[in-house]
């Protein structure tokens, strides 16, 4: 079983400290794609309309419709280490990273997904939240963007942009400024505008949005569209935020349509983990602007919620869209994870992977155009509190403040019936597994040296 893990079929020797990378082929340099990542911030599984939900989300519905959904793809159950994961390929844990960071980052010297295309000619931009690490020494410029706009820590005021503390983090290359406008509305702007500027070469585009993360205040004409359709309060701001959300979606691809670039760009909706159940306040954060928001996400049927190991944790909605070059209206069911956007986007950018980076992930295009039959996934996860692996159809979940769980999610994707007791010899295979890959972890501080 060992060695079907995923962190043991990738490229594992640290043998260097190169960064170099290059193009295959004149061929490869004519096909090379944009490729524009959207992120949404606590978006739940049953959040999209193509989950059959209560909300308004036409433009993310048309991409997964014109193109194919991941209906198994996983991430990690808080923000930071999803979005580690993101952009070096790895897991989190490979650099201490458990939980949502504050002022420290992850090490200068890591290779990076924009670091990579950039080193391959692309030109890399992230308009949204960072959340990798405030102080100027974490600074996305520093890791492979050419231009950076939006905000560097966990949450803001959608209109003042300040963070829970009241400290400022909205910047424009790295740099803290002041402007006005909803968060959402200047996320999206500064997108339209890099696509608008940026024709000369290929470009990687990063749009990590703020919502529906807390807390949530939306212009009157978001919740207007939703009379009739949601009455609960907190569930119609809730739905309002993701509506508004969809809108910049769309905007973002119309423009795209409008340069004449939309049929050589690919596009990944996702969200960094799970809706989040419900928030608490207090009368510090955000100068006591905001009342606790009694219902936020909606991941049904999946068990859990963000923070959680369980599927509605880390199981997130997904669809990958590239008109002319992927199927129609595919679902794709085999597990997939966000370790595997880093090799999979290296593919199709003619980068050549360096083995000092030690990625994790498996490189998706082939499987997700039918050229090759999707293998075994063994992917795990490591939480202050919590592991949980996944090998083929079972998974299994270890916590500090109950019994290990055990789960077939091939019959049993709600996470319903507990099989540890009745399946003892599984148990402890996969402890071993999941022990094993807790050896490959780096301490915090040693990460960081």
């Amino acid at each position: 079983m060992i060695k079907n893990l995923v962190c043991c079929i990738a490229l594992v020797a640290l043998g260097g400290t190169s960064w170099a990378t290059d193009v295959e082929s004149a061929e490869a340099e004519r096909e090379r794609p944009n490729i524009l990542f959207l992120l949404a911030d606590d978006l739940g599984w049953a959040d999209v309309g193509f989950h059959d939900s209560d909300k308004l989300t036409p433009n993310i519905d048309r991409l997964a419709a014109t193109g194919v959904r991941l209906e198994q793809h996983y991430v990690w159950p808080t923000c930071s280490p999803t979005r580690v994961a993101l952009l070096t390929g790895r897991e989190p844990s490979r650099f201490g990273v458990y939980t949502p960071l504050g002022d420290v980052g992850i090490p200068a010297t890591t290779m990076t997904l924009p670091a990579a295309l950039r080193d391959s000619g692309y030109a890399t931009h992230i308009t949204g939240k960072w959340h990798l690490g405030a102080p100027p020494e974490y600074r996305p410029l520093l890791f492979g963007f050419d231009t950076t706009y939006g905000y560097f820590r966990g949450q803001i005021d959608p209109y003042t942009h300040l963070y829970k503390t009241g400290e400022r983090t909205w910047h424009r290359n790295d740099q803290l400024l002041d402007e006005p406008g909803h968060a959402t509305d200047l996320i999206a702007q500064e997108a339209i505008r890099i696509i608008q500027s940026t024709q000369d070469k290929p470009f990687f585009l990063y749009v990590p949005f703020s919502v529906p993360h807390y807390p949530l205040s939306e212009p009157d004409e978001w919740s207007e569209k939703l009379e009739g359709r949601i009455s609960e309060h907190w569930r119609k701001l809730n739905a309002a935020s993701v509506a508004h959300m969809d809108d910049a979606v769309g905007r973002i691809v119309s423009v795209l349509d409008q340069a004449g670039l939309r049929e050589n760009t690919l596009i990944v909706f996702a969200s960094d983990n799970g809706g989040q159940k419900s928030w608490t306040t207090t009368s510090e954060q955000y100068e006591g602007r905001y009342e606790p928001h009694l219902t936020l996400g909606d991941n049904r049927p999946l068990r859990g919620w963000k923070t959680q190991l369980y599927e509605g944790g880390i199981r997130i909605p997904c669809c990958i869209n590239w008109l002319g070059h992927l199927p129609v209206g595919k679902r794709f069911d085999s597990p997939t994870c966000i370790i595997d956007w880093m090799p999979t986007f290296c593919r199709l950018a003619g980068v050549r992977v360096d083995a000092a980076w030690k990625l994790s992930g498996h490189d998706l295009w082939p499987l997700i155009t039918g050229a090759q039959e999707p293998p075994v996934r063994t992917l795990t996860w490591r939480t202050p509190s919590q592991t949980a692996i996944r090998h083929g159809d079972w998974k299994l979940i270890n916590s500090k403040a109950q019994p290990v769980e055990l789960f077939e999610i091939a019959n049993d994707p709600n996470e319903t019936q507990d099989l540890a007791d009745s399946h003892p010899q599984r148990v402890a295979e996969l402890t071993a597994l999941v022990d094993n890959q807790n050896k490959l972890d780096i301490p915090r501080l040693e990460a960081l040296k």
